[in-house]
């Protein structure tokens, strides 16, 4: 026989004859369809038997699920739900793609029995949801509907008993350990909205929303924390007869007591000791048997640019010598760091679109959203399943936004450390005419990191904090490279832009009576006055050393290092790109140089004529150097890191 129908079932007399004329319906006809009942006191072990199928003592649906799996004769299982609807050639659609993908667990897809467009979009949403997470984490529920092989449920020892909730998820996930699971893209079944109509949809996504995420972090949820009801009746409305005849007939004496028995017996208190360290207010944690231990740490970097993977650099060159680091990025910044360090990951990102040096926001977001499906499962699958097997004590972003969705789902600290977030944690000013940009800005960067524990921000202006509790401002972090160059005057200025955006500036620059040094343009020649310059990290160093004066965008690490090195800057930002604008905006503000919208040859003529009271300026600011930004962090990893694993 091909397949085996089990369904579990308490007081079904209203929808089970639905699901089983759907059955009857079927074109496919090798199967047989056997009903675990819990002890109904309606009708519904009459209609079973009315419709040839094979009634067994059930239980919990767990229970009636392994009561119909020992006796079944078919290769292959089914388990249903009592108040589900089979679509039509449902059966031929899941036989035929589980068995061409050779698939071990598999579920399919759900359309609501229902026509309001409310529970179709609802539905749709889980659908897309259970497809996104396919490779990350397999899910599912008895709603959906369950395949798989009767050798791979012996093989698993069936569904946990014990468990008064989510036994189907737990089920499906230890199956997809030895097989391959997929979410059936052909197959839909049709699910009853029963459970919307009673209890309403902020009571259901509340009570799933929280199993799910408890499911992501590896801890179950029982049926007492979501006042979830076996049945559709509480289970507390089985009396004490019904009880005992279930124990009795499932040869388990001990189900009542299972059924009340919610506290997990496996979870470990996290005694801690708690001392404050002497002068810095930061509370260290050390956890019985973690002693010792180096803490485990994830590490993960905004794949855009290179600023944000420079400036990671330096501190992984740090925490690598007291932690293991686990580090995740991608595009140039995984290339980079994949050169420097061990344990690197590649994962998905999102890019900014421009052209002509103008943020094309409509073309970023779309760009993202057809992205995003792609970087989900694999970028989001490397980060998860990498979570899940080494367990780190805490997640450090560089504003790169799936490690705050790991946090979130996972219940690991973040710690946030970039120079974006000034934009949301500080009260600063800026150009009035880019308001806009500003909401837009912020807006975005909300969305990129939840709620951290911590903010540490790089910057090289000290607007005052929002929340000076939970958001530190330091320097910028420098290379050691920049650190050890000794600034000195000579005759030329460096001009690092793109070609597409400052292709018709160059002809501009060669009136002016200057030696211009070029990167940006990828080639090396001589052409009058400009000499161009393929990128070499020694040799920018130095032709950034020795500059009069730099022309850039608005880009945080050029002009933090141009600052460093006491070099009037001349800012161009990216047109929309709020964070470029207000980096330019406060070079002009703090005497650095000046900020313009455009590249202007007549403004930059006027700027280099001005470059002696922009060095008087840069020549008041003091050196600094990663001390502090370093010892913050170290801090705040040993305050917040989580050790009750």
């Amino acid at each position: 026989m091909k397949l085996s129908i089990i369904i579990p079932t308490f007081n079904e007399e209203e929808y089970l004859p639905k699901l089983l004329e759907s059955i009857k319906s079927q074109d496919f006809t090798d199967y047989e369809i056997i009903v675990a009942d819990a002890q109904s006191n309606d009708n519904t072990r009459e209609i079973a038997k009315e419709h040839g199928c094979i009634v067994v003592e059930g239980g919990l649906p767990g229970l009636g699920r392994n009561r119909g799996a020992k006796i079944a004769q078919g290769e292959i299982l089914v388990f249903l739900d009592s108040d589900l609807e089979l679509t039509e050639n449902y059966l031929n659609d899941v036989i035929k793609e589980f068995e061409s993908e050779d698939l071990g667990i598999a579920i399919t897809q759900m359309t609501p029995l229902s026509e309001s467009k409310r529970d179709i979009y609802i539905h749709d949403l889980a659908n897309w949801f259970m497809i996104a997470v396919e490779n990350i984490k397999p899910h599912g529920a008895g709603c959906y509907g369950i395949i798989t092989k009767k050798e791979l449920h012996d093989e698993v020892q069936g569904f946990d008993e014990n468990l008064s909730f989510g036994e189907d998820t737990d089920y499906i996930e230890r199956v997809a350990e030895i097989s391959q699971f997929k979410v059936l893209r052909n197959a839909k079944i049709g699910v009853s909205t029963r459970r919307l109509e009673e209890e309403g949809l902020y009571t259901l996504l509340k009570q799933y929303g929280k199993s799910t995420v408890n499911d992501f972090r590896g801890k179950r949820t029982s049926a007492e924390d979501l006042g979830y009801e076996f049945g559709h009746d509480p289970i507390e409305a089985l009396d004490s007869v019904e009880m005992e005849k279930i124990a009795e007939k499932s040869g388990n004496i001990n189900l009542k007591d299972k059924i009340n028995k919610f506290k997990d017996k496996n979870h470990k208190a996290n005694e801690l000791i708690e001392y404050t360290e002497e002068n810095t207010g930061i509370i260290k944690k050390e956890a019985l048997g973690f002693e010792g231990e180096r803490k485990k740490i994830f590490y993960s970097v905004c794949g855009e640019g290179m600023g944000h993977a420079i400036r990671s650099s330096v501190i992984l060159e740090h925490l690598t010598k007291k932690y293991d680091v686990y580090i995740f990025s991608s595009d140039r910044s995984y290339k980079f760091l994949s050169r420097k360090f061990d344990n690197v990951f590649e994962i998905g990102g999102f890019n900014t679109v421009y052209e002509n040096n103008v943020v094309r926001t409509k073309k970023t977001f779309f760009k993202a959203l057809k992205a995003n499906p792609t970087n989900l499962k694999e970028g989001y699958t490397v980060l998860y399943k990498e979570c899940r097997k080494i367990k780190p004590n805490i997640i450090i972003s560089d504003f790169e936004n799936y490690a705050g969705i790991l946090s979130k789902l996972m219940n690991i600290p973040l710690i946030s450390l970039d120079n974006i977030h000034m934009i949301t944690q500080c009260e600063y000013d800026y150009p009035p005419n880019h308001r806009t940009d500003m909401l837009t800005a912020k807006a975005v960067t909300k969305s990129y990191i939840l709620r951290p524990k911590r903010h540490i921000i790089t910057t090289f202006f000290y607007p005052p904090l929002k929340h000076p509790k939970m958001t530190a401002l330091y320097p910028p972090v420098l290379r050691e490279e920049i650190m050890k160059l000794e600034p000195g005057e000579g005759n030329h200025v460096l001009v690092y832009q793109t070609a597409e955006s400052s292709i018709n500036l160059m002809e501009e620059l060669k009136k002016l009576d200057y030696k211009f040094i070029v990167y940006g343009f990828n080639k090396d020649e001589l052409d009058e006055n400009l000499t161009y310059r393929a990128f070499n990290e020694d040799q920018i160093y130095e032709d950034m050393r020795t500059a009069k004066a730099i022309i850039v965008n608005g880009g945080f690490t050029m002009i933090s290092e141009a600052i460093y090195l006491k070099k009037p800057i001349y800012s161009t930002p990216a047109h929309k790109n709020f964070e470029q604008i207000l980096n330019g905006f406060y070079v002009e503000k703090l005497g650095f140089g000046e900020y313009h919208d455009n590249l202007d040859v007549k403004k930059i003529e006027k700027f280099l004529n001005n470059l002696e009271t922009y060095q008087e300026n840069l020549n008041k600011v003091k050196a600094w150097d990663n001390t502090e930004i370093l010892k913050d962090l170290d801090l705040s990893i040993e305050k917040y890191s989580r050790l009750d694993y």
